[in-house]
């Protein structure tokens, strides 16, 4: 059987080979792989002819091995095996996983989720890693090169073909001051963000921002006084000043015993916002993900509403 063509022989021949050297039985062969005794004489016929042995012989009222099957009986059994390892997936145990997920996220995510998702992962999971990179321009090009898993965006965020999402919960705009702000004791609207400076995050430093277009389409403006990437910086600084800054409330509110704070529903952009966890379709179906995807997302439960 040297140098044959794999494409010209027909590997449904593998199964009922393998059944017959086992099994030494027409017969009991055919009953095991689903055909008829004829089926399985002609395809006996056929194996014959490819491998130019009789492979199985009468002798003393039944069927032997020749010298040939007998050598091929634990080749063609470890091949099938092979194949069928190839169609067999896994079974994920998060208890005996050693990995490394790397997440894209913010300072507002790894604040409100992390502390929860590294508890859990040391009790269920404690061979898996997790590191964190900030957001920047390469972001969506790595997650499709698979140099990133996981990344936190918001549901209107345009995202590229190709992207899977997960809702994780729904979040809103706080407009934050500290207390004893001028603004603090009072209800405030959409004209009060010209009144005071602000802090801006600007997560990618491009400058752009959907609150500053929102303003614009009331004919309004602000000063930024800070620009900063980081949400955690701008809530420190306006502690201790008459900076305004607008941050999500869930953000807001766990810190604003920590630093002091007042926060309220932003009158320039109330609606609440859906937080979704982004991956490429590419590793959709990569159990390890799966499974961190459904921690965080039960993780995420906790601290955003669902509605």
């Amino acid at each position: 059987m040297q140098n044959k063509n794999l494409a010209a022989i027909d590997l449904d021949l593998l199964p009922v080979l393998e059944a017959l050297l086992r099994r030494r039985n027409v017969t009991h062969a055919a009953h095991e792989v689903g055909l008829s005794q004829p089926a399985v004489s002609r395809a006996l016929s056929r194996l014959r002819d490819l491998f130019d042995d009789p492979l199985l012989i009468r002798a003393g009222g039944g069927l032997t091995l020749t010298p040939r099957a007998e050598r091929l009986a634990p080749q063609v059994a470890e091949a099938l095996e092979g194949l069928r390892g190839l169609f067999r997936e896994d079974r994920f145990d998060p208890a005996q996983e050693k990995r490394t997920v790397r997440l894209v996220a913010s300072d507002v995510h790894t604040l409100l989720l992390l502390p929860a998702l590294t508890a859990r992962l040391a009790r269920e999971a404690p061979g898996i890693d997790v590191q964190v990179s900030a957001y920047g321009p390469e972001t969506i090009t790595l997650m499709q090169q698979g140099r990133l898993d996981l990344a936190f965006a918001l549901e209107t965020t345009p995202l590229p073909v190709g992207t899977e999402t997960l809702p994780l919960g729904y979040d809103r705009l706080a407009l934050v001051m500290r207390r004893g702000h001028p603004l603090a004791d009072r209800p405030v609207s959409p004209e009060d963000y010209e009144r005071f400076p602000h802090a801006a995050i600007r997560i990618f430093g491009d400058g752009q921002s959907e609150l500053d277009a929102a303003l614009a389409a009331r004919g309004l403006s602000r000063r930024i006084a800070l620009n900063t990437p980081y949400f955690t910086a701008a809530l420190a600084a306006i502690s201790h000043s008459d900076l305004l800054t607008t941050v999500s409330e869930a953000l807001a509110q766990r810190l604003a015993e920590t630093f002091g704070l007042v926060c309220v529903p932003s009158p320039v952009a109330p609606e609440p916002m859906r937080l979704v966890l982004v991956w490429d379709r590419l590793r959709g179906r990569d159990p390890a993900l799966i499974w961190f995807r459904e921690c965080l997302r039960d993780v995420a439960a906790a601290v955003y509403s669902a509605t």
